[in-house]
């Protein structure tokens, strides 16, 4: 019995082993694609993103259980929504008039007003269920993906840096986190019906590891398309808003997939990447961070411009 005791708690061991090295592993990918697709060319972080942001809508339409049709439908508007969004990258010059945009957003707008209408001739037990998961797929996955391309016209290191701040945020929040929780009165718990997990001395401890890391980035002129034409002191300001803003909008997207997930009962939205679930358990951050922070760095860049 012992050495049965023995091999089993060895066996537990190994797969604890092999899973958390599977974890790593493909977390190691993820980021080493995402940062190399950004640091190598424009066109690389399209041709991915295009991939994954079409996944995305397709992940969300399995878990809601939508028809066939409407999620392939879905993933044909979203293709030619982020076409129109990259149309500029990797176009021939030929080819990058007006005309080709008026195309492929009336071919987009097309697409979805045919699904909406698709719905009167199909008896749906919930036609209102499928229009509002329709628009939330392109409302709230599909258009942040875009800006994320978006900001990678503004400037690369922008959306490199929006990207290495969330995960700072991320990992600062789960130390300080876990440190607190180990206090004789724990932490104080963010939304524990939502996510037991998430306590306020994690989001306050992941803010302040983000505006530390983003100075440090600044300091290596990440910023810079941001802070070149203005005093120091406001500068730091800037990138500290930067910072702010991506962990605030960073935790609440992150919540609201959470809420999304213990709705209709789910532990990971897919099974995207190995031990890290799909893929909008991976971007749930930045799809709520990215627009803001789009328009942030746009006010920024124009205001200062302009002064």
């Amino acid at each position: 019995m012992h050495i049965c005791n023995i091999c089993c708690n060895f066996a537990r061991k190994l797969i604890f082993m092999s899973e958390f090295w599977k974890r790593t592993l493909s977390g190691a990918v993820y980021v080493g694609a995402v940062v190399g697709s950004i640091l190598w060319h424009p066109m690389a972080f399209s041709a991915l993103f295009a991939v994954i942001c079409t996944w995305a809508v397709v992940e969300f339409h399995n878990l809601m259980g939508s028809p066939r049709a409407l999620r392939d439908g879905a993933a044909v508007a979203t293709v030619l929504l982020w076409l129109a969004s990259q149309w500029h990258l990797f176009a021939p010059s030929c080819l990058r008039g007006s005309g080709i945009y008026i195309v492929l957003a009336t071919g987009y707008i097309l697409i979805i007003l045919a699904l909406l209408i698709d719905e009167l001739w199909h008896r749906a037990e919930n036609p209102i269920g499928n229009w509002g998961n329709l628009l939330i797929s392109q409302m709230m996955i599909a258009l942040p993906f875009c800006a994320m391309g978006a900001l990678l016209t503004v400037d690369k290191w922008l959306l490199l840096a929006l990207f290495v701040l969330i995960w700072v945020n991320d990992s600062g929040a789960y130390c300080v986190g876990s440190i607190t929780a180990k206090r004789p009165q724990g932490n104080h718990k963010m939304f524990p019906r939502v996510s037991p997990k998430k306590s306020w001395e994690g989001l306050v401890g992941g803010i302040a590891f983000a505006i530390l890391a983003a100075l440090v980035l600044h300091h290596f002129g990440w910023f810079d398309i941001l802070t070149a034409t203005v005093i120091r002191p406001i500068a730091y300001v800037i990138v500290a808003g930067f910072a702010l803003i991506a962990c605030v909008f960073g935790n609440l997207g992150d919540l609201m997939e959470s809420l999304f997930k213990r709705t209709i009962g789910v532990k990971d939205s897919g099974r995207f990447l190995p031990g890290h679930g799909g893929v909008l358990d991976r971007f749930d951050s930045m799809l709520l961070a990215t627009p803001v922070i789009l328009v942030y760095s746009c006010l920024c860049y124009f205001v200062w411009s302009v002064v």
